[in-house]
């Protein structure tokens, strides 16, 4: 074999196959191939950036080899895989994209001086002059489809590559190493992604786009939603299919709460009916081949109109997010949009009569009763993951000041429980959350999902539009 095979491992090899092949059928298998080398690859656009990314990388580790694993495959039932997707600090730092990115790869930043050199350790394309390519049922080209050679993803992401065979034996010697397993390093690769470029920027607006695409798809489904059993997994079904079309896939599992399931933060069974006279709130986002994502809410009223009591609560939620934009500049805290909505929620909740204490007494931290119905905070960094940067320390996140670049969520919500004897029978069993994806400027912020419909009367015109009713 050449230094382009992929090893053949035990368990990665079903068991038609493991049986050694005889010689006459090994050539058999090697023989009347066409060439099928790519020579019209170019440079991503995005390796200028993570070129960048890395330098900066190196600087704060000068001395130190850093390797960040991509991650591996799982094993979804005995031999067959869940869909693939590399790490994020991988993918910020190499530029790997979609389908072309490799299971099991580590970029690796090897000292040199007071800088680092960068390779792409990788298993390579299984070629027609190996046994892997039709005997390798993890990585074999005809069980999986075709790989990058090592010159094809040198050619790609600009970075030198080596076969994954060899890390190995870099790895023997005494050089101080640190992985993504360590905390510093962890820390500081999130807290980078904390301020965006200018590509991430782009993809970030696509993914915005693309979403909105998703959300029209949705509102399509609708009636057919109503007409069949767990609807909810139509409008679930609706939204995928835009996200496999135009992206690589569902930044995150979709939220379709019909009715009551809409008070439910997390419900992602997507199995109930979707009735006549209920809201349905869509919490959803399209991954593009970059894996930057969206995170875009919107609640819809069924029947294409809000009832009364249903405007009501929209718009106490729809006033609070505008507050919360408001409170986006840099220099403010990150914390201060989150207590910009909260005061208007809880000054509408008081309004409402449902609070025993005033808004202002609620508003205390150690009081907080209007939480019963806000329940969650209204924002949070977005990026290669829905909730980017993770790992970042505090005083870098949740007490934070604002900086341009950032790209926050503003997410207000109120959830009514159907059984909620504090509110009048005409709430209860409502959930609404409004959520758009905000870019912080110079001057203030950029609504990057501005284009999607929000306001109720907007939201009605949107369905109408496309329902003719």
């Amino acid at each position: 074999m050449n230094n382009e095979s992929t090893e053949l491992s035990a368990d990665s090899v079903r068991r038609p196959h493991d049986q050694e092949p005889s010689e006459l059928y090994a050539s058999f298998m090697k023989s009347g191939w066409l060439p099928t080398e790519r020579e019209d690859l170019a440079p991503l656009e995005v390796v200028t950036y993570a070129y960048s990314r890395r330098q900066i990388l190196s600087s704060q580790f000068k001395g130190v080899r850093l390797l960040i694993h991509a991650g591996g495959l799982k094993v979804r039932a005995f031999d067959t895989d869940y869909n693939y997707r590399p790490d994020s600090a991988f993918a910020y730092y190499s530029g790997v994209q979609g389908a072309d990115s490799t299971a099991d790869a580590v970029l690796v930043l090897e000292p040199n001086g007071d800088s680092h050199l960068t390779y792409l350790y990788m298993n390579p394309r299984s070629t027609r002059d190996t046994e892997a390519f039709y005997r390798d049922s993890r990585y074999g080209e005809l069980w999986v489809g075709r790989r990058f050679t090592l010159k094809e993803a040198k050619d790609t992401y600009q970075i030198d590559t080596r076969h994954l065979n060899e890390l190995k034996t870099l790895l023997s010697d005494s050089t101080k190493t640190l992985t993504l397993e360590d905390e510093v390093l962890a820390v500081f690769a999130s807290e980078q992604r904390l301020c965006k470029d200018e590509y991430e920027i782009r993809e970030m607006q696509r993914a915005v786009d693309a979403t909105a695409l998703g959300f029209c798809d949705v509102i399509s489904a609708i009636p057919a939603a109503i007409e069949t059993p767990r609807g909810e997994r139509v409008l679930d079904a609706a939204f995928y299919g835009r996200a496999r079309i135009l992206g690589n896939d569902l930044g995150y599992n979709t939220i379709v709460g019909a009715g009551s399931h809409a008070c439910v933060l997390h419900w992602i069974r997507n199995d109930g009916d979707v009735r006549r006279g209920d809201l349905v709130l869509i919490d959803a986002g399209v991954e593009l081949e970059s894996f930057y994502t969206a995170d875009i809410t919107r609640t819809f009223p069924v029947d294409g109109k809000f009832s009364p009591s249903q405007r009501a609560l929209y718009m106490l939620v729809y006033e609070a997010q505008l507050a919360g934009f408001a409170a986006i500049k840099p220099g403010a805290l990150f914390s201060d949009i989150n207590k910009a909505s909260q005061e208007v929620l809880a000054k509408g909740l008081a309004d409402m009569g449902v609070l025993t204490v005033s808004a202002e007494e609620s508003l205390r931290p150690e009081v907080g009763l209007h939480r019963r119905w806000t329940l969650h905070g209204v924002s949070h960094h977005l990026g290669l993951d829905v909730h980017d940067c993770g790992k970042a320390r505090a005083e870098n996140y949740r007490d934070a000041v604002l900086r341009e670049g950032m790209v926050l969520t503003v997410e207000p919500g109120l959830y009514i429980q159907p059984d909620d004897e504090l509110f009048a029978p005409e709430y209860r069993g409502i959930g609404i959350r409004i959520e758009d994806d905000v870019l912080v400027t110079a001057d203030g912020y950029l609504n990057l999902s501005e284009n999607i419909p929000r306001h109720p009367d907007d939201i009605e015109k949107w369905m109408k539009r496309i329902l003719g009713n």
